[in-house]
């Protein structure tokens, strides 16, 4: 099947299934529910690549690293929101749009994240489509281990956030110990590394020139959008001690906690 047909026919099914989580998501009253159809998206991404392209053991490999990264990123939101209220995000939508949220949710929400998710997902696709070389290379090996170095700081980080937050004497405190004592964002720079290292691993085919857009969108989203501008907008209301937490900590690249 040539390259942009397979395209073709994941965004196809990234868009179906970004429908069906706009449904279940009038059903549970909740938008947030999108979050756990992200994960979900890019497996489907990876396997119909994998499945209707070459089927050379780097998209053999990649499928699986996305998968692995993709299960436990579904695992741990779903396991975080379940019987939750409504992310903060997204109550504020529906509050700004009213009775017009249900509609407007399908654009502003659901078909939106389908298109960024299907942009994202192009890395790993044209690494997997790519019928050579037919083995793997040192571009490979390095891949996989900037992959499991991002993949340990988001599960970790993620781990001990949750740790923190079950203790009710954390209340209102700034979590700043663990990989937190490194960086105020230890999963978002791990989510990041991620996908520099499928980038890597795509460096070794003739794509690697459209497959920066991955890395480097998702490197954007969780600086300047989605991720650490959106969270750090009004923590320091929250918590009074996280403007001296923000001063000593990295933002995003690990370093050592500053004397301040």
């Amino acid at each position: 099947m040539p390259l942009s047909t397979v395209l073709c026919t994941s965004f196809q099914y990234i868009l179906l299934l970004m429908i069906v989580a706009w449904i279940v998501s009038l059903v549970r009253g909740k938008a947030c529910v999108v979050d756990s159809f992200w994960g979900l998206g890019f497996i489907i991404a990876a396997w119909t690549a994998y499945i209707h392209g070459p089927g050379t053991s780097r998209g053999l490999l990649v499928a699986l690293l996305v998968t692995i990264w993709a299960l436990r990123l579904i695992a741990h939101v779903t396991h975080r929101n379940w019987g939750k209220p409504e992310d903060r995000r997204y109550q504020a939508m529906r509050d700004h749009h009213g009775p017009r949220f249900w509609l407007v949710s399908l654009f502003t929400v659901f078909l939106l994240q389908a298109a960024i998710l299907w942009v994202v997902s192009l890395g790993p696709q044209l690494a997997q489509l790519a019928p050579r070389p037919e083995h793997l290379t040192w571009l490979d090996g390095l891949g996989i281990l900037i992959f499991v170095v991002g993949l340990t700081f988001e599960a970790v980080g993620d781990w001990q956030m949750e740790r923190f937050k079950q203790d009710p004497g954390n209340v209102g405190k700034v979590m700043d110990q663990g990989l937190w004592a490194y960086t105020r964002h230890p999963n978002y720079f791990g989510e990041s590394l991620v996908w520099w290292g499928i980038f890597c691993i795509a460096l070794a085919t003739p794509y690697w020139w459209a497959a920066w857009i991955s890395p480097v969108l998702i490197t954007l989203l969780l600086l300047k959008v989605s991720g650490v501008a959106m969270l750090e907008k009004d923590i320091a209301d929250r918590r009074p001690g996280y403007a001296v937490y923000k001063r000593k900590v990295n933002a995003f690249i690990p370093g050592f906690p500053s004397k301040w």
